[in-house]
């Protein structure tokens, strides 16, 4: 892979270069205690600033700086107006150097990371790692893409309004997926779920002319963006029963995952997956679709498909040595995401379902409303018993009633009466909360305890 040196980098971000131009940096980071040896550390200003850990990131290895103002710190650096927009400039740069010839880019208020995986396994793309997707991932991503890439799948996040259409900037795209549009992040945006909406439409402006986006067809917040007159550079394609790409026959295979049909004017594609779930087999058939339409081969699409295994936190479930099952969805929550994994569970057979839910963050004045929601679907799902905490888990349980127990803190939760260790043997667990509230601390603690995990799918 060729990767640029000091010279050119300092000639790309327009900043003095002081030292070593020579210099080849292995990789970039803005972490000065993640980074690797020979990396270049680049000094954010951001929630913290990142000049305050110069001297820590030299010790843990890296070999030049992007700063805004001089250091006596022994390595070269380059000094630059504004690192951000460096960073920026680097990764749009390079992108541009050597851009694959597909550019994908799939965002959704959930199922982003999942379909991403799904697409860049169907089309032998390169993808930006875990959740590399807002304005710090994307670019540091991008700032060592390789130069032989043939496709590349990006995932853009947002917060508030804007953040995408910063990426799409930063990486024109070639063609894109919504997963959905729902409620994370909802505190943000003084428009409610219309201004999730135009965010999230800010990927569909970012496409170039001519290109194409996949929806799911009963989203109705997808459908409006289709129909926007700054949508209409693109082609939309929705999946559903009205429209000519359909998911048929789906049939749930429980640990062993789903499989279904997928169904369009040209083709007809029985397709397995392992992961499990019926939001999954949505997630696969928008990257199938999307795959299909920038052609690339549909053998290969299919076998992409069943490739993807559950990862930490997203999906894993883990079979417990006393009997039952643990659904780890620890990474993030959101209210949609809550209810499409207990669905997946109940359809498990196997003991009492049990979930154990942190709170979701930024849901702004609608908090109340949508804990106690979750906690009633819950209750309908078929779930015996609740436990959760966190700023409103005493809205989940409002919501959940009888057999419901809430905790301030994931201490109290772990050591109190009726927290963990009231979780019957055998049971069938689902674990879920905002990242905030660290809920892989619980599956720690169930994978730890006297429900010793003896095998994970």
């Amino acid at each position: 892979m060729s990767i640029w040196n000091l010279k050119k980098i300092s000639e790309i971000v327009e900043g003095t270069l002081i030292g070593d131009s020579g210099v080849i940096p292995k990789g970039i980071s803005h972490n000065s205690t993640q980074i690797k040896k020979d990396e270049c550390f680049i000094a954010l200003r951001a929630n913290r600033d990142g000049h305050n850990f110069i001297d820590d990131a030299i010790k843990n290895g890296a070999s030049c700086l992007i700063v805004d103002h001089l250091f006596d710190a022994g390595v070269p650096q380059i000094i630059v107006a504004d690192t951000t927009q460096a960073m920026h400039k680097w990764g749009q740069t390079r992108l541009e150097a050597y851009r694959p010839s597909c550019v994908f880019g799939v965002t959704g208020s959930n199922g982003k990371t999942t379909t991403k995986e799904f697409l860049s396994a169907m089309v032998g793309a390169w993808k930006t790692p875990g959740n590399f997707n807002n304005t710090i991932g994307l670019p540091l991503s991008l700032a060592f893409l390789p130069d032989n890439t043939g496709a590349a799948v990006l995932e853009m996040g947002m917060s508030t309004p804007g953040e995408i259409r910063k990426l799409t900037e930063i990486a024109p795209l070639d063609f894109g997926i919504i997963t959905n549009i729902g409620h994370a992040h909802i505190e943000n945006f003084s428009k409610g779920i219309k201004g999730i909406t135009r965010a999230k439409g800010e990927l569909i402006e970012g496409i170039r002319s001519g290109g194409s986006w996949v929806f799911p067809e009963d989203d109705l917040n997808c459908r409006w963006i289709s129909e926007q007159s700054w949508a209409r550079h693109t082609s939309a394609l929705s999946i559903g029963p009205k429209s000519s790409r359909k998911i048929l026959n789906h049939e749930p295979k429980g640990l062993l995952g789903e499989s279904f049909v997928y169904c369009d004017s040209n083709h007809e594609l029985k397709v397995d997956i392992q992961l499990k779930g019926q939001h999954h087999v949505m997630n696969a058939a928008l990257a199938i679709a999307i795959a299909i339409e920038s052609g690339f081969n549909v053998q290969q699409i299919v076998l992409g498909a069943h490739s993807i295994i559950p990862e930490l936190g997203r999906g894993r479930v883990h079979h417990l040595a006393k009997g039952g099952y643990l659904l780890d969805e620890s990474y993030n929550a959101s209210p949609e995401s809550i209810i499409a994994t207990a669905d997946c569970l109940r359809r498990i057979p196997g003991g009492e379902l049990v979930a154990v839910l942190g709170s979701i963050r930024e849901l702004g004045q609608s908090a109340e409303f949508h804990h106690q929601h979750v906690g009633a679907q819950l209750k309908q799902l078929g779930f015996e018993h609740l436990l959760c905490y966190g700023d409103y888990g005493n809205d989940f349980a409002k919501g959940f009633g009888v057999g419901s127990v809430s905790f301030p803190s994931y201490e109290e939760l772990r050591d109190g009466l009726g927290g963990l260790c009231s979780i019957p043997i055998g049971a069938r667990i689902l674990v879920k909360g905002s990242r905030y509230w660290k809920c892989n601390q619980v599956v720690e603690w169930i994978l730890s305890s006297n429900l010793t995990t003896i095998k994970t799918s």
